[in-house]
């Protein structure tokens, strides 16, 4: 454990010295924010989680989806990628060993630096996280300035620039499944060159980010730093530091999977009554199967198949058993148990919350109603779906289930901060105080 410590703080010190030793002779980054935030939506097609960043020299806004597992930015580099500030990383560099990128190729190039094809660069293989395609015989890792928005914990502020942000130029083939208009993935996965990492370092900034997403038409935010996470809850007039408001709970390593983010589910409770399990499955084997980890890409939980029995087995149960005037109707794809009705409350239907029981029987992550269940074709739905028999992880949390809730993943104490539902606190992502935007 010591050992794995040292060698991130050492690869991390190896970043900063990168970024120090370039910009002294470029353009400099700009001066240390006390955090850094991005504004996100969700994309009605694909329910995916979206950002904008500006990037290259002339600037141009670039969306992309946000995912937790990729480990690099990576974006299309077609014939409208125009910069005087894209430098291709050479093969045998620090940057090219420290993003551990392994192939060196030449390609006949024009004078000057081309997007995408440069001799002796360094290449890196990339995946679409949708669709699983990726780039076998790699693609272009280069630097360009990227600029984002600084903020004080409680609004946005100027933008703030990072000259040499570590890139991968993906071919425009790998744009397939992602939301329409987005130009590539902002990989925030546990890695010494994901989109969070090379922010912090950039600004000495804790490695430490906080995610709070939006329902549809809404906005909601990711903070690149320690906070705080200011918020005026409804009608209040009051701040509200959303850090008080977490629990925290370990990260946990998965040996084959190491750019994702784990954690320790023990169990798990509907209405307080603890669901009997194959509590086998909640731990990750030496293959890397197993175990519950966080997506941004799921739209909604899924669960493995025995798993997903059991839970909703006891939830329609007790729906049965209670005094709600509610019926089961017709499955709505993909959902296999939905309601006719339920009463409402300031927090959602009436029903009972879902909890992740995680490393004690004090810590534990509830699922409120509002996350439990959507509502579709006039009709409520629980919203988790069956994963199968054999998936790779026996319990995603996805993004629906974790709507209008805080997470923050702080990477140098490897531990998850949660909320869960802020609407119990009149809070909504939505009302941080967006008073600019890149």
């Amino acid at each position: 454990m010591a050992s794995s410590y040292n060698h991130h703080l050492i690869s991390l010190y190896l970043l900063l010295i990168y970024i120090i030793s370039t910009t002294a002779t470029t353009t400099s980054a700009s001066p240390r924010p006390k955090s850094v935030i991005l504004t996100l939506s969700k994309d009605t097609s694909t329910s995916q989680y979206t950002t904008k960043v500006i990037q290259r020299t002339p600037p141009v806004s670039v969306p992309l989806t946000l995912d937790l597992g990729t480990q690099y930015l990576w974006l299309n580099c077609g014939k409208r990628y125009v910069s005087s500030t894209y430098k291709p990383v050479n093969c045998g560099s620090p940057l090219c060993a420290l993003a551990n990128a392994k192939i060196c190729r030449s390609c006949p190039a024009p004078p000057g630096p081309k997007p995408g094809c440069n001799k002796n660069t360094c290449r890196a293989i990339i995946n679409n996280p949708i669709t699983n395609k990726s780039t076998p015989r790699g693609s272009e890792l280069a630097t360009d300035v990227i600029q984002l928005n600084s903020s004080n914990g409680a609004t946005t502020g100027g933008l703030v620039s990072l000259p040499n942000f570590l890139f991968v130029c993906a071919p425009t083939s790998l744009l397939g499944g992602l939301a329409k208009g987005v130009f590539g993935v902002a990989g925030f996965g546990r890695t010494k060159v994901s989109f969070p990492t090379q922010v912090s370092s950039t600004f000495r900034l804790a490695q430490v980010f906080a995610l709070c997403l939006p329902p549809l038409s809404e906005n909601g935010f990711a903070f690149l730093g320690d906070g705080p996470y200011n918020i005026t809850p409804g009608g209040t007039g009051l701040n509200v530091d959303l850090r008080t408001m977490l629990t925290y709970t370990p990260l946990i390593s998965n040996p084959v999977r190491t750019s994702e983010y784990f954690i320790g589910v023990q169990g798990i409770r509907v209405g307080g009554e603890d669901v009997q399990i194959n509590k086998s499955l909640l731990s990750i084997d030496s293959k890397g199967y197993g175990g519950t980890t966080i997506s941004l890409l799921y739209p909604y939980t899924s669960m493995e198949t025995s798993i997903f029995k059991a839970v909703t087995t006891v939830f329609d149960k007790q729906i049965a058993n209670s005094s709600f005037p509610t019926k089961r109707v017709a499955p709505v794809t993909p959902f296999e148990f939905c309601y006719d009705e339920f009463p409402s409350t300031r927090v959602g239907p009436a029903v009972q919350n879902i909890d992740l029981v995680l490393q004690s029987e004090n810590v534990v992550w509830t699922i409120a109603p509002l996350n439990s269940l959507v509502r579709t074709n006039n009709v409520y739905c629980l919203a988790f779906v069956d994963g199968g028999k054999n998936p790779r992880s026996s319990i995603v949390i996805g993004g629906y289930q974790i709507e209008d809730n805080l997470l923050q993943f702080d990477r140098a104490k490897s531990r998850l901060g949660f909320s869960s539902s802020l609407v119990y606190d009149r809070i909504r992502c939505s009302f941080f105080n967006f008073t600019s935007k890149a």
